[in-house]
């Protein structure tokens, strides 16, 4: 945490830790807490490819629960004026923060003003990320190494006997394929509805690592052609006949390894 901050954490406990609020405020302890979230949230934010004022502002927003104007974003955070438009108009940019009128200027006179409020279901915000991240970073590097590759077959072609560079085009071609494979299983999480990610990851949390490794291992046995029949079949039943096949399929699982 800044001075700055440890400044404002000491100034918002001192007055009046943990008594309800009734002007409005925010509640001194728990905003403590969120400018302290906010930070940390902001130094791992640059781990994932967003800036630390991006991070911070949807941590605060999503922690508030509700909608903020850019100046009560601004004040909370100790950001410029600049600093928190620009985070807040690159939040929005990634879709983990929303632009909603202001709620208190209903029933004022003259336009209502903007305020932003984060996007609070976690597992689509999670998926707008990645998918962001996959057009900013994933695609460009994709395109770069298509590029060389292409470029170390043709100088080959012109010199095939340059041992080096048939080295290098060999290996960029395996590091395409690599880099190819990853970027299509990132991104298929964008892809998926919030609430598909969401149960998939929850019955993931219910397996035990082992028995994921011992399938992994009963996998590696197995022809890949025989294993993507079996996957094409299963992705075209309908729901009651995956029911009736599942039930099947264990019984006869469970005979076959006594």
């Amino acid at each position: 945490m800044t001075d700055k901050h440890a400044t404002v954490k000491a100034q918002v406990i001192g007055d009046g830790a943990g008594v309800p609020r009734t002007d409005g405020r925010p509640s001194s302890t728990a905003e403590a807490i969120r400018i302290e979230l906010s930070e940390a949230w902001g130094d791992m934010g640059a781990a994932w490819g967003v800036t630390p004022a991006i991070a911070r502002v949807q941590a605060y927003l999503m922690a508030r629960q509700e909608p903020l104007t850019e100046r009560e974003v601004r004040e909370a955070l100790g950001l410029s004026h600049r600093a928190a438009s620009l985070a807040l108009a690159e939040a929005e940019a990634w879709g983990i923060v929303e632009r909603v009128p202001e709620p208190r200027r209903v029933g004022r006179r003259g336009p209502a003003g903007t305020a932003y409020l984060a996007v609070g279901d976690h597992w689509q915000w999670f998926g707008r990320v990645i998918a962001e991240r996959k057009v900013r970073e994933g695609d460009p590097i994709i395109a770069v190494l298509e590029s060389k590759e292409r470029e170390a077959a043709a100088a080959l072609a012109a010199d095939p006997d340059d041992g080096e560079l048939a080295s290098l085009r060999e290996w960029l071609a395996a590091f395409l394929v690599f880099v190819r494979l990853f970027d299509r299983a990132v991104g298929l999480v964008p892809q998926l509805e919030p609430r598909e990610l969401e149960r998939s990851l929850q019955l993931l949390g219910r397996i035990p690592d082992s028995t994921i490794l011992r399938l992994f291992d009963l996998l590696g046995g197995l022809p890949d052609d025989d294993v993507i029949d079996l996957v094409e079949a299963l992705s075209r039943l309908s729901p009651t006949a995956a029911r009736r096949a599942t039930k099947l399929m264990s019984g006869v699982v469970r005979t076959v390894a006594r």
